[in-house]
């Protein structure tokens, strides 16, 4: 898997030579080779041999003897799927972006490497150090492509806002890296997971992680900055954040806190519980009042990545494997989501839902895609969200009745708020006043949205593959809690 990352940098040096000018070259080829690296990732899973039970190692580069940090590279049934996911989504955000973006574009798709880059690191790396190296070092990207190609003014405002609020989490994990260093002599996450750490230790140290994670989940109350992230962002950013970017807290709960701190993981148990039905009912019940585009799915997000973060609490394979399950369903709903968002953007200029209505009336094509991804979002049987949520809300019935069953209130918020938007916006009075393009989607934005349908309706009607490699390693990780 390390060719990836060869590729990839071979890449973003070659752009650093090619003049500014020459920008339809570069959209190709930047298009072209991220193409690529994702059918290079699809061909890693067909000979991906999962059934060996441990990281299937790539490279081993001592970096600091003294300290015993090295740079270790190692892949899973876990992050192989996120892997392929950020792959696949990278050249959708060059397609997306082929006319909206029309400046600094040589600029915009170095930014766009350096963030696949960085992102395939955090999946690959297995020692602790490196992974808070490029999990820091993907504000950078994000920081420039939310603020260069914001869409509105307040994109400054949100650039910072997104910066501040995910690094101050970050900072304090880095204080529990050290401590964790000085303690065991080493960063290399399967040397930590077999530590015995003290009980008070594990409290402390799983509060210092987790405060880096739930900002990126996000959790309540540290969600704020997510809704203005995307509203602010432009589609590329919203697709790349909500697609892969919002994985990258509850990746590092199941790739760090869980096998390394176990005993906290078990005394926070309520504290995640309640927080997390807090922000799943509050998202909701936020998502419904909601004007512009961007903040319904935004809100939706976090609903959606809050009940995802239930099942690593369980103490069962069915939540481990729904939320996993889930992540990657996420990943495919949301960022289709915010392309249909994107190209209604292109069009009117506005995200305000009051200027929209009747669409179908002359957008039959894009109101049937944006149906079946209403669909999917919701959880609806045969949807790839549905096995996810099925699977956590079996793993929480065998927890706690109770807490199940409100949790299912808010996948029927989900369904109130989805529909309130699907019918103001795709049906309702036409406004002619505000919509005078009348153009359905376009060659390259069918070509865009006809893989997510694929993936999205595939992945809930034949689930098991996916399922079985997942169990593999989740069975690993379930060891930890006993």
């Amino acid at each position: 898997m390390s060719i990836f990352l060869f590729f990839i940098f071979s890449l973003f040096l070659i752009f650093l030579f090619i003049p500014e000018h020459r920008f339809v070259f570069i959209k190709k080829l930047a298009f072209y080779f991220t193409n690529f690296i994702f059918l290079l990732s699809l061909l890693f899973l067909i000979f991906f041999n999962n059934e060996i039970n441990h990281f299937l190692y790539i490279l081993d580069f001592p970096w600091f003897d003294s300290l015993n940090i090295s740079y270790i590279v190692g892949i899973d049934g876990i992050s192989i799927f996120f892997i392929i996911l950020t792959t696949f989504l990278v050249p959708v955000t060059i397609l997306v972006s082929w006319n909206s973006i029309t400046y600094k574009i040589k600029e915009f798709v170095i930014m766009l490497l350096l963030l696949e880059f960085l992102l395939i690191n955090v999946f690959f790396v297995l020692d602790l150090l490196f992974f808070y190296v490029f999990f820091e070092s993907i504000l950078i990207p994000m920081f420039f492509i939310m603020g260069v190609w914001g869409a509105r003014q307040r994109r400054i405002h949100a650039t910072y806002q997104f910066f501040f609020f995910t690094l101050l989490g970050s900072v304090i994990m880095l204080l529990g890296i050290i401590i964790l260093l000085l303690n065991s002599g080493s960063t290399d996450i399967q040397l930590l997971s077999q530590i015995n750490l003290s009980y008070n230790r594990q409290i402390i140290l799983w509060l210092m992680f987790f405060a880096s994670f739930a900002v990126k989940i996000p959790m309540f109350p540290v969600h704020i900055w997510l809704p203005e992230a995307h509203v602010e962002a432009p589609t590329a950013g919203s697709v790349i954040l909500a697609g892969v970017l919002l994985k990258l807290g509850t990746y590092g709960i199941i790739r760090f806190i869980i096998p390394i701190f176990p005993n906290a993981m078990l005394y926070f148990v309520p504290f995640i519980f309640t927080f997390c039905i807090i922000a799943i009912i509050y998202s909701s019940l936020t998502t419904i009042r909601q004007i512009d585009l961007k903040k319904i799915i935004a809100y939706s997000s976090v609903a959606h990545m809050n009940f995802a973060l239930l099942g690593f609490f369980f103490n069962n394979n069915q939540g481990l494997e729904g939320s996993l399950y889930l992540m990657i369903g996420h990943g495919f709903i949301s960022s289709a989501l915010f392309l249909t968002i994107g190209i209604l953007y292109d069009r009117y200029h506005t995200r305000n839902i009051l200027y929209y209505g009747g669409i179908v009336q002359f957008m039959p094509i894009f109101s049937l895609f944006f149906f079946l991804f209403t669909l999917g979002n919701v959880g609806f049987p045969s949807t790839v969200n549905f096995v996810g949520e099925f699977l956590i809300l079996i793993g929480l019935w065998k927890v706690n009745v109770n807490i199940a069953i409100i949790s299912a209130i808010g996948i029927i918020l989900s369904i109130i708020y989805a529909i309130w938007l699907y019918n103001r916006l795709i049906f309702g009075q036409f406004r002619l006043n505000s919509l005078k393009r009348f153009s359905d989607c376009s060659f390259r934005e069918f070509n865009l949205l006809i893989p997510f349908f694929f993936l999205i309706f595939l992945s809930g009607i034949f689930p098991n593959y996916i399922l079985q490699e997942l169990n593999i390693s989740v069975n690993n990780y379930i060891l930890y809690f006993f």
